[in-house]
Parts: C-alpha cells; structure tokens; sequence
C-alpha cells in the first residue's frame, strides 16, 4: 500500500525494460554526436580538405545558432503536448532529420566546400536539439523519487558510454576496413561516409525503441504551460541558483571532454605514432563506464553528491597528469603506460560527467517548487546551451591551438611545436577545465535530503490544489 500510494504520489519505480528503453535514447544520440565530436574536426581537416582556423570559426557559429534555437525548441516543447507524447513524440520527429544530416555531414560529394560544411552542420545541431532537449526532459517527466532518478542516470550513462565505445572503438576500424587503408586521407572518405550511415541508422533505430518504451507520468498539463515564453529561460537562469551552479559546471565539464576527445585523434597519429592503436585509446575513454557506472547509487550513498564528484574529478586530473608525464619522459613513453593514463583519466571523467545529468531533475524541481511551473523543456533547453558551448569549445579551441602551432594535415610529420600544441589539447587544458569544474561544483547546495522534502511538498501541493 505504501508503494502505491509513493505512486499516486509521482515517485514511480521503474522496470529494468524502462530503464534501458530510456538508456536507448542516450545510446543512440551518442552514436551520432560522438561520431561528430570525436571526429568531425579530424575529417573536416584531413578529408574533407578544410583548414584548422576555418573549421574552428565554423564550430563557434553553429553554437551562436544553437543560443537562438535552443530557447525556442524548449518554449515549443514545454507549450506543446503531441499526441505522441510531450517529450517523447520529438525522438521520433527529430530522429528522422538528425539522421539524415549526420549522414550528410560525412560526405565529401563537396569536398572544400565550406558552405555544405556549413549547411550540414548547423542542419545536424538544430535537429540534435529537436531530439537533446526533450530527451532531457523526458527524464524528469518518469518520476520523482531520487532514489529511481540515480539508477536511471547510471543506466542512461553506462547506455551512453556503450554508444562512445562503440564511436571510440569501431569508427576507424569501421572506416579503415570500408576505405581498404588509411582513414587519415582523403582515400579513406568513401569510408567515413559508409560508416556514419550505419552508425546513424541503427541511432534511428534506438530512438524508435527509446519511444516505445517510455512514458511521461510527472508533467504539468497544457493550460498551466500555455504562457511559457522563451524569456522564461533567462528568467529561470536569474532565480534559480543550483540551475546556474548546474549550467557552469556543464560548460566547463563539456568543454573538457570535448576538447580532449577533439584531439584525441592528432595525438595517436602524431604524437604517438600509432595509427594503428587509435581505436583501442579511444575505447579507454568508455570503458570505465562498465565498470563503475553501475557503482555510482552506492558510492553516492557512501560518499554524498558532492564528495563523488571531487574523488572522481580528482582522479581524472590525475590521469591527465600522468599522461602528460608519458609524454615528455622519454622512459615512460610507452604505448601500454599512455593506456593506463587514458585508462584512469577517463574513469574519473566519466562518472563525474556522468552523474552530473541526475542533477537536472532536481533542478527543474527546484524550480517547480519555487515558481509552482515545472518547465523542463525550458531548464533542459538552458542546460543544453551551455552543454554545446563547452562542445563549442571542442572545436574552437583545438581549431585555432593547431592553427598557431602550424599544424599541417598534409604532413606525415608534426614539428615539436604542433605536438606540444596536441598534448596541451589532451592533457593540460582539460586539467585546468576540471580545476574550475571542482570550484564550481562546491556551490551546489540540493541534498538528498533536501530534495526528498521539495518533491513532497510540490506533490502535497498539488493534492491540495486537487481537492479543492
């Protein structure tokens, strides 16, 4: 009866097929903007035929794009109630375009030409948002209970982490065995496109399942929505301390890992000269997330939010450190030791990052309580902003690093200038990101506890309200 009545009350328990249709959703993006992020600024320069500065400027426009278009998709989202679904009707609807562009970004049919570059991108992100945000939102939208929340989010992370192995892992053993050699030429651009087509198909496939698996049971209904504005998301940005605490550690978190990931690739070929070893470095940065992903509900219990996120903030600082040591030491420059740094770096990146998106539900709650209008279309819509400013990030800033080191694609060989540029990119600029990540983490200030209290209220609230 307890249970039932924990129900009525908006905090469900969730089945493990609901848990993983929910994961699917983050699986299948993640083989899609994995692909790009990991990858497109390394196909931009060396296939497609673009120069470092051109590619970055381009990166940083299509995110001005995303500052206009995201505020909308969120006002849209939460004003709208589809008969598919609120939230998620648009896996479907978004899905649909998003794999049309990601197969389109791969194509070199225009190679040079900036302008398609330009045209597939800003199509791909616009349509990425269509789906991110209210997939975002969805999350929020299953229950309330806190408890249900962090397995949901260790799920949706180990499902999205099994989509960045499989990008890591099998998109240059993919493309490499589709294009008979390199995949750092333009020989190899037959390949890229191929696999960015199966890849992006088989995402499609994940949101169908995704869509079929979900359902949203805490939502607000359409009339207390239908004066949602798009100014809404500024004002929620000013009132709403943890959303603000939330969104800073998104952009500096994002960027980190985007940053890093970007280079990954020029550090293999280059840096390391080990083409032939990119996937298996690359798989590194996912596999911890089999590992300790399904340990994050104990460890938070053990631990707390916030000391979670120091330990394994920690621990990722100190795998860049000691990748960086593998780098300049002539006796540790061993391709094994570089594994273990990867290794220990990305077990510390992927369960502070990780976790990190258990926090958005509460803040929307936060919000909900405080205002009395739970917009999660339009918090999810905030957040992904400074999500893709820190992705921004990824590509501006590794663009314009190799464009001053004079890094040139057409070059078997780098000078020591372009691979000290390289190695600030793998090690030293995330580090720093993740100094200033810890800071601002510090000020998150919703507990367990606390949060507990703000969703019974809003429900005893609402019964109230109800009963009248």
């Amino acid at each position: 009866m307890a249970n039932k009545n924990s129900e009525a009350s908006g905090f469900y328990k969730l089945s493990w097929l609901q848990r993983i249709g929910f994961g699917a959703g983050d699986l299948a993006q993640n083989l899609i903007y994995q692909t790009i992020c990991m990858y497109l600024l390394f196909f931009y320069t060396n296939i497609f035929g673009l120069k470092p500065a051109v590619a970055a400027v381009m990166f940083l426009i299509v995110r001005i794009v995303d500052v206009i278009w995201d505020p909308i998709v969120g006002t849209f989202v939460d004003k709208h109630n589809p008969k598919l679904g609120k939230y998620r009707a648009y896996l479907v609807l978004g899905g649909i375009p998003l794999t049309g562009f990601a197969i389109l970004c791969f194509w070199n049919g225009f190679s040079g030409s900036l302008l398609y570059a330009y045209v597939t991108y800003v199509g791909l992100s616009m349509c990425y948002t269509l789906v991110n945000v209210p997939y975002g939102a969805l999350n929020s939208s299953l229950t309330r209970d806190t408890d249900e929340i962090t397995v949901l989010t260790s799920t949706r992370m180990f499902m999205a982490n099994l989509g960045g192995l499989a990008v890591a892992y099998g998109v240059p053993i993919v493309v490499k065995k589709l294009s008979g050699g390199s995949y750092s030429t333009a020989d190899a651009a037959n390949g890229w496109f191929i696999t960015m087509t199966i890849y992006a198909i088989i995402g499609l496939a994940l949101l169908v399942f995704c869509f079929s698996q979900t359902k949203e049971r805490v939502v607000m209904d359409e009339k207390e929505t239908a004066n949602v504005k798009v100014s809404d998301l500024w004002q929620e940005f000013v009132r709403n301390r943890p959303l603000r605490v939330l969104a800073f550690f998104f952009i500096t978190a994002f960027a980190m890992m985007a940053v890093g990931n970007a280079a990954g690739s020029y550090y293999m070929v280059y840096n390391m000269n080990a083409e032939d070893s990119l996937p298996y470095f690359m798989a590194l940065g996912s596999i911890p997330a089999f590992i300790f992903m399904p340990l994050v509900p104990a460890i938070k219990r053990k631990v707390g939010k916030k000391g979670m996120f120091y330990i394994f903030l920690g621990i990722a600082i100190f795998g860049m450190a000691l990748l960086y040591a593998c780098s300049v030491i002539p006796s540790m420059k061993k391709l094994w030791l570089v594994y273990v740094a990867q290794f220990v770096k990305s077990t510390g990146v992927i369960v502070a990052t990780g976790y990190m998106w258990a926090l958005v539900p509460e803040v929307v709650a936060y919000g909900e309580y405080k205002t009395g209008r739970r917009i999660a279309g339009i918090v999810n819509a905030l957040t992904g902003i400074f999500y893709k400013a820190g992705m921004a990030l990824g590509g501006v800033v590794p663009g314009l690093i190799l464009a001053w080191v004079k890094f040139d694609a057409e070059s078997p060989t780098q000078t020591p200038l372009a691979e000290q540029g390289i190695l600030w990119l793998v090690c030293v600029i995330p580090a720093i990101l993740l100094f200033v990540a810890m800071w601002i983490i510090s000020k998150y200030e919703l507990s367990d506890e606390y949060m507990d209290q703000i969703n019974r209220e809003i429900e005893q609230r609402a019964k109230q309200n109800y009963d009248k």
